[in-house]
Order: structure tokens, then C-alpha cells, then sequence
């Protein structure tokens, strides 16, 4: 994929199933090293098609990269230099982590503000992150609405997250069937 180099400090990139978003992303970034990619898929043990994707992921990565497997998102931007490239996918299977960590899944009446409290100190991490930084998220807000409770609080609550960095972002691109659109 042709991808054009901008150096911007910090970019979104946004896509549905499939759409070569993080391809896309990975291009953005020097393959020669120097890169940290910070992984947010937790492994789920006895899931072989789980692991296997993880696994596709971590083997078409430059070897000169640097891979951190961590739930503490906002720790690691926060504790990041301004001469690093920090590359973090994605976005969408953290917030699904911080879903379970809260119990809202199952409607517990604390976890809304809890996965406030998460969303908001990743935000604010991510405005204030000093390195050279490219964030992946799914867009899932273009379909049908989900049949399901956990299905339309995922789409919301990640649309709301997409939002907001959006915000704190110098650019924005949305991959559609492999195709980057630059928003901003």
C-alpha cells in the first residue's frame, strides 16, 4: 500500500473490518526501528483463532520494532519520550478491555462512569504524549444498529471515543475498503 508520509505529532486512523487500517498505520511509521508498538489485544487463553490473529499482527512487524502487550494504555503514552514513534492498535479491543474491567457488560449501574474515568485518562494521555504517535480504531458507527445491549454500548461508547480523539489529533484518516481518506 502507497501511503503518504506526513510527519504529524499524533494520528488517527480509522477503519471498518478489513479495511487495511492498520497496514496503513504500520506504513506511517519508520520500519527500520525505533518504533514501539503498543498492543492492546489481552490474550484469552484456550482461543486458538484469538491467538492466531494476535500472532499475524506480531510477525508482519519490522523486526527492528519493539512490541509491549499492557491494559495500562494511558501509563505507557504517558511515560513516553519526544524522540520515540509510538504506534498503538487498537483502540477498539482496549476499550472492549476496559468494557470488562468496569462490569458493563452485565449493566452494573458504576461501570458508565468508570469507563468515563478510563476513556478520559486516555484522552488526556494522548493530548499530552510527547512522542510521535498513531492510533488505530475500528469505525463502527456507519452500519445497522446492533440487535443486542453490549453491541450498541460498545458502537456508542467507542464512537464517543473516536470522537474525542479526534480532537486531540493533528490528523485523521479513514481507511474504506483500503482506501485512506484524510478528514483532517
Amino acid at each position: 500500500m502507497s501511503v503518504n508520509r506526513v510527519e504529524t505529532h499524533r494520528t488517527l486512523v480509522l477503519g471498518g473490518t478489513r479495511s487495511g487500517k492498520s497496514g496503513y498505520a504500520e506504513a506511517l511509521l519508520p520500519a527500520d526501528g525505533g518504533v514501539r508498538y503498543l498492543a492492546t489485544a489481552r490474550r484469552i487463553a484456550g482461543d486458538a483463532e484469538w491467538s492466531a490473529r494476535i500472532e499475524r499482527h506480531r510477525v508482519r512487524r519490522p523486526p527492528g520494532w519493539t512490541t509491549e502487550e499492557d491494559p495500562d494504555l494511558p501509563g505507557r503514552l504517558a511515560n513516553a519520550r519526544p524522540d520515540e514513534c509510538l504506534l498503538v492498535d487498537d483502540l477498539a479491543t482496549w476499550l472492549t478491555g476496559a468494557l470488562d474491567d468496569a462490569g458493563a457488560w452485565d449493566g452494573d449501574p458504576d461501570a458508565a462512569a468508570a469507563v468515563e474515568a478510563c476513556a478520559g485518562a486516555l484522552v488526556d494521555a494522548v493530548a499530552r504524549c510527547p512522542a510521535r504517535l498513531v492510533l488505530v480504531s475500528a469505525e463502527v458507527g456507519l452500519g445497522v444498529v446492533p440487535a443486542t445491549r453490549s453491541g450498541r454500548l460498545f458502537r456508542d461508547e467507542l464512537g464517543a471515543l473516536n470522537a474525542r480523539l479526534a480532537e486531540v489529533c493533528d490528523r485523521v484518516v479513514l481507511l474504506v475498503a483500503g482506501i485512506p481518506l484524510t478528514l483532517r
